[in-house]
């Protein structure tokens, strides 16, 4: 049996991250190849981490600048390694090449984190995302792993496109492979306009796009309060920090729910779904959910980007405030614009996230990618040339903070190469 080795930026949790979600995606994808799956992490498993254990995935806690996990992957001896963020493949990517350098390197990005940064930043300075730099060390550090794997899965058309004309990018390294939705979960009865109520806004509050957009939305909601009185606004997210917290206010009707269990049950009773996300990068679970059970949302460019395609997005994209909440208001009033935003929102998830139209194509790229890995790597001479630098450098930069912890025993290969590593401090 084929072997597979995830190493995980953490533990998934699909009840509270999109990530998590799209990580139990990708593990599926390789279930139905019947590859025998490995998760490692550093991390801690948490009480929503999924029981990767009852869906027969072995997991495997490992550590930071340890020879321990050279012991252990060259054992497993695993054909694949995915790197969860390429914060994982600067950690562990040079360990795998040197113990089992024939396996496939994979990288799903999840989304360009330097790009959810650059806009960050320039948001912090007042100016447009459209404005943000992105030419910054984080971009670097990231294009780097890109070069460096075999294939990085890319889960936005938008990013796809700026890799390859911004950066240059090979689109040999690069496959698109977006969220998934089963056929079988696609909704076909649900609650009406007349039968759902309120607003809704949801999203990890872990993550500092979607603890901005909170924020605002606590300027924002006033005014669409007072031209609908009646309403409430319910905001659910995972981890939400104390500044979020003590935006509670229920005589305003802007109510901080917490976490969000059972997020279709809770998505099938709201009216309208709110993200006003000035920043961020990859697609938004929320609003690929918020599609799935037909929820409308408004949001922004930043929120809707690479959910559409050539289709209507499910609900009002908006570039102002004002024009946000005059969008909020029409779509929570007016029932027939608010039908046509969820058919636009059902089309979307047909015909543009349905796993059918891309997995088996998937599939047969990584056993065409796996049967011709030395042709596809020669091809590749500048990740192996990034390859053999960075495996040099991140090499003995981790045996130097193994030595600095361990000066009693420096770590094999460490004795010789001192005058190499005090250059790198």
């Amino acid at each position: 049996m084929k072997k597979i080795l995830i190493i995980g930026h953490t533990f998934p949790e699909p009840s509270t991250t999109a990530a998590g979600s799209r990580m139990l995606q990708l593990i599926e994808l390789f279930q139905e190849e019947n590859y025998q799956i490995t998760f490692a992490s550093t991390a801690a498993v948490s009480e929503r981490t999924a029981d990767l254990e009852s869906e027969n995935i072995s997991i495997k806690n490992i550590l930071l600048n340890d020879t321990s996990f050279d012991e252990f992957v060259k054992e497993l001896n695993p054909e694949t390694v995915i790197f969860d963020r390429y914060i994982t493949e600067e950690q562990f990517g040079w360990r795998v090449s040197e113990n089992c350098p024939n396996t496939l390197k994979i990288l799903d990005t999840e989304d360009l984190h330097f790009l959810r940064k650059a806009r960050e930043e320039a948001i912090k300075r007042g100016d447009s995302v459209s404005e943000a730099n992105l030419f910054s060390e984080n971009a670097k550090r990231e294009l780097a792993s890109i070069l460096r794997c075999d294939l990085s899965l890319i889960i936005s058309e938008y990013e796809i496109e700026l890799l390859q004309n911004t950066f240059k990018i090979s689109s040999d390294l690069l496959y698109y492979l977006p969220f998934l939705v089963k056929k079988s979960s696609i909704e076909t009865t649900l609650p009406s306009f007349e039968e759902r109520q309120n607003f809704l806004a949801m999203g990890n509050l872990l993550h500092a796009p979607n603890v901005d957009s909170v924020i605002q939305l606590k300027e924002l909601w006033s005014e669409i309060k007072k031209q609908l009185p009646e309403a409430e606004l319910h905001i659910y997210g995972a981890y939400a920090p104390q500044q979020i917290l003590q935006l509670n206010n229920k005589k305003e009707g802007f109510i901080i729910k917490g976490w969000a269990e059972d997020v279709e049950t809770i998505m099938k009773n709201y009216r309208v779904h709110l993200a006003p996300l000035r920043y961020g990068a990859g697609l938004k679970g929320k609003l690929l959910d918020a599609m799935r059970f037909g929820l409308p949302s408004v949001t922004t460019k930043v929120g809707a980007e690479g959910m559409c395609g050539e289709f209507q997005f499910g609900g009002s994209i908006t570039t102002s405030k004002e024009d946000f909440i005059n969008a909020s208001v029409k779509l929570f009033s007016k029932e027939k614009l608010w039908q046509e935003a969820q058919e636009n929102g059902f089309q979307i998830i047909q015909k543009h996230f349905q796993k059918d139209i891309f997995s088996d194509d998937f599939k047969k790229y990584i056993r065409t990618l796996s049967k011709n890995l030395e042709k596809h790597r020669q091809e590749n001479f500048i990740g192996q040339i990034l390859q053999h630098h960075t495996l040099q450098s991140t090499k003995y930069l981790s045996k130097w903070i193994m030595a600095k912890n361990n000066p009693i025993a420096p770590p094999v290969g460490f004795e010789n190469n001192s005058e190499s590593i005090e250059n790198d401090k």
